[in-house]
């Protein structure tokens, strides 16, 4: 299939990428010239693992292109995919202003018979705008409209593409959904878990996926606060609950909350979709709530730590994107947690494996550091905020002998209590007992 992907961010440079891995070839078209001479330079503007060898693997072969030319690409085109984002307005609601554009600029030069695929996650009831808003502009073109999800998490896209847990799509008649069958068929035929719905039911199993997720991550996390109060340990309680075969084990992992570009935004956007027609997600509610709360709490945590006052406290944060294997910096607690601790006073000593070129250009009053020692040279406490494989294993003794006051703060739970307390910290964690150094 040739297709165009509209878009080049963290979900359209990836799924363009991958298709072209399929063996379709894929034109990634984007409005940002800038973006698209680093891409045919040979870089790429996000960290993601695997995604530069995979870009620059096709891209030789002759299957990936990239343009800033509707008209180049469009014509010709078997499906076009719209993956531009849609951050959340200041009321919770998604900002459509990049469909709204995407839809007028590749709506002159549709061919009949392509099929426009919506790939952006947006509110229920979206696709059929799209469509609706197309035909208004060609009222005598035949095409094809279908809703297909991405499921992909950051620091994972490139693995989670490859093999899917599931392909959802929605398509209200049989040519666009087997034009979706075509484009996934590799994958279907590797055995993919794959879902023919309605439209607006495959935009409902996206915000429902994140909305689920993040209403258990929540709860984890306020289980953990629970279990600090009574003396319990989350990690088990997240074991056990996670033997039972209805809920599992995965995103039980207490922490500082929940961040980047899908989880804050789609529950905001499904709360709001709820709104408007009258049913609104108190569930939902609820863990936008915990989770908001959730990033202030944890500047009390690290204050309450500290053997000196957090006025003038020299602090080592270790990690600043939302999560590891990303520079994504996008609704991160670390952020938050950072400028609540500049807020009342501290000195913040950011250090991050990738993160640091984009927290230079959005995070203030903070230093930042060349590696992890150099961040806790003379700091009265390291916080650990962000999971980065190298903070599981600092030099715990090395740590102990350059810091002014030894206490660890681990908000990822990545050490055993009775390792930090033997390396002489004073170890804070997520839903576990405080440790003394011995």
């Amino acid at each position: 299939m040739r297709i165009t992907v509209i878009g080049t961010g963290y979900v359209g440079l990836v799924t363009g990428a991958c298709l072209s891995e399929l063996g379709h070839t894929v034109a990634c078209l984007d409005i940002d010239d800038g973006k698209i001479e680093l891409l045919k330079s040979g870089s790429i503007p996000i960290y993601e693992p695997g995604l530069c060898e995979m870009v620059g693997r096709n891209a030789v072969a002759g299957r990936l292109s990239f343009t800033t030319d509707y008209g180049g690409v469009v014509p010709g085109s078997d499906a076009v995919m719209i993956a531009v984002g849609t951050p959340s307005l200041p009321n919770g609601d998604a900002d459509l202003t990049a469909v709204r554009a995407a839809l007028g600029s590749l709506a002159p030069h549709l061919d009949a018979g392509a099929t426009v695929v919506m790939k952006s996650t947006v509110p229920v009831g979206t696709t059929r705008d799209v469509r609706d808003a197309i035909q208004d502009l060609r009222p005598d073109l035949d095409f094809g409209m279908a809703s297909n999800p991405e499921f992909l998490r950051q620091g994972a896209a490139v693995e989670d593409f490859m093999h899917p847990d599931r392909i959802v799509v929605g398509a209200d008649d049989e040519d666009s959904a087997d034009a979706l069958r075509h484009m996934y068929q590799p994958l279907l035929h590797r055995g993919a878990a794959s879902l023919f719905t309605t439209v607006e039911t495959a935009e409902l199993v996206k915000y429902a996926s994140n909305a689920f997720l993040s209403v258990k991550l929540s709860f984890i996390n306020e289980m953990a606060d629970l279990s600090e109060e009574v003396g319990a340990c989350v990690e088990d309680i997240a074991t056990g609950m996670g033997m039972d075969s209805r809920i599992s084990d995965r995103f039980l992992a207490a922490g500082p909350g929940y961040g980047g570009s899908c989880f804050p935004k789609d529950t905001q956007a499904l709360y709001r979709s709820g709104e408007r027609v009258g049913v609104p997600s108190k569930l939902v509610g609820a863990a936008i709530s915990v989770n908001d709360e959730r990033r202030d709490r944890m500047v009390d945590k690290i204050s309450d730590a500290l053997a000196v006052p957090v006025d003038g406290a020299k602090i080592a944060l270790l990690g600043i994107t939302f999560k590891a294997n990303t520079d994504d910096l996008r609704e991160s607690p670390a952020v938050r947690i950072a400028e609540g601790l500049v807020a009342v006073g501290a000195e913040v000593r950011v250090y991050d494996p990738q993160g640091m070129e984009n927290a230079r250009k959005e995070v203030t009053g903070v230093a930042f550091c060349a590696d992890a020692y150099a961040a806790a040279e003379g700091a009265d406490a390291v916080v650990i905020a962000t999971e980065w494989g190298e903070f599981a294993t600092l030099d715990l003794a090395r740590l102990h002998g350059i810091v002014a006051h030894p206490v660890l703060v681990d908000l990822r739970n990545l050490y055993d209590p009775d390792d930090a307390a033997d390396a002489g910290f004073e170890y804070v964690s997520i839903g576990r007992p405080q440790t003394a150094a011995r």
